[in-house]
């Protein structure tokens, strides 16, 4: 099987090279670019420093005293010669993410409600019912675009973001879903809060959420979600 696209290496300053398989965001990317990232570890071995997947492209870090860009980029060329996506995989890590479904940390969870003709009830079990995949970590340390929800619960981003959404915030823009890792500016739709410490700067890869992994959300309710940890400020309580 040959890779459908038209692979090609772009400079990334002297110690990286953006690998860009694909021109257009497809599920079907997954497999190519998790291959991608197994076959660069070990095509770079000890010099390799990072590597950074996104929905269409892969950046690759090296370090470039144990490795030329020339080199590097020759040993990128070998591995996408012979790269072949990975099988779906469902042994891939699953990470559960216990969540406290309510309009005081989730605004938007009536209003989508009522655009998508279902009860708060029914969005929420449509919500966690599905397993989703990690596509791409970005925008801020550790958080994780993930996909795809269905399309009954598919609405656009807000048209005025907030500026602070709170730490552990589960929003949906679109097809996707997301849990904010720290807080930060946002306009997805907020529909509830996660008590799983997404960002940890004293954990191995400081993300709990990878490329790849499979995540469910299961709803919690108030108290047990306070006994996780769980922040239950009301969003007009934070400054």
């Amino acid at each position: 099987m040959t890779h459908p696209g038209l692979p090609r290496l772009e400079s990334a300053g002297l110690d990286g090279w953006l690998v860009r398989l694909f021109a257009e965001i497809d599920e079907a990317n997954l497999p190519w670019l998790t291959a991608l990232v197994r076959d660069c570890e070990v095509a770079l071995g000890e010099a390799l420093v990072d590597l950074v997947p996104s929905y269409t492209t892969l950046l690759v870090i090296f370090d470039p005293l144990k490795i030329t860009p020339s080199e590097a980029r020759q040993r990128l060329v070998a591995t996408l010669a012979t790269l072949v996506p990975e099988e779906e995989d469902t042994q891939a890590p699953l990470q559960e993410l216990p969540t406290w479904y309510d309009t005081t940390v989730g605004p938007e969870l009536a209003r989508l409600a009522e655009r998508s003709e279902m009860t708060k009830e029914q969005v929420i079990e449509c919500h966690c019912q599905a397993t989703y995949r990690v596509f791409a970590l970005g925008f801020v340390p550790g958080f994780a675009f993930m996909g795809r929800v269905d399309e009954r619960l598919a609405f656009p981003r807000l048209e005025t973001p907030r500026q602070r959404v709170p730490a552990g915030s589960v929003g949906i823009a679109g097809r996707q879903t997301a849990a904010y890792p720290v807080a930060s500016p946002g306009g997805w739709n907020l529909i509830g809060r996660t008590a799983a410490v997404l960002f940890d700067r004293d954990r191995e890869g400081f993300s709990l959420l990878k490329v790849g992994d499979r995540v469910r959300f299961t709803a919690v309710g108030r108290d047990e979600f306070e006994r996780l940890g769980g922040d239950l400020r009301a969003m007009e309580e934070r400054r």
